[in-house]
């Protein structure tokens, strides 16, 4: 039983270390750094959109359970809370994308395009 584990010890390890040691490196290739600053910044204005089109869904919604609350105190202070909490992710986003855009800015002026 020991050697049998021995053997598949040693196996699994000639397996693993076989492709490690006989591959090639793998370099980075030289790359213009704006292609990599434009997609990132795209990224970002995509997720800000998102974030955006997220809180607006919930601004309508904490609005239209805060009209439909019919006095109900715990109905009411949900919607309030909902409404808050949206208000506070879109400026966290507005935040952000201002934040994103001057990083890029001073990068930009930095390292040049």
């Amino acid at each position: 039983m020991h050697k049998s584990k021995n053997l598949k010890l040693i196996a699994a390890n000639i397996s693993i270390g076989i492709p490690i040691f006989l591959s090639h490196p793998a370099l980075a290739a030289t790359g213009d750094i704006s292609s990599v600053q434009s997609f990132i910044q795209s990224l970002i204005q995509v997720l800000a959109g998102l974030a955006g089109l997220t809180a607006t869904g919930f601004f309508v919604l904490g609005g239209f359970s805060y009209i439909t609350s019919s006095g109900n105190p715990e109905h009411l202070e949900k919607a309030k809370r909902t409404l808050l909490f949206s208000g506070v992710g879109l400026a966290i986003t507005i935040g952000a994308f201002v934040l994103s855009n001057i990083v890029t800015g001073l990068a930009t002026k930095a390292f040049g395009s």
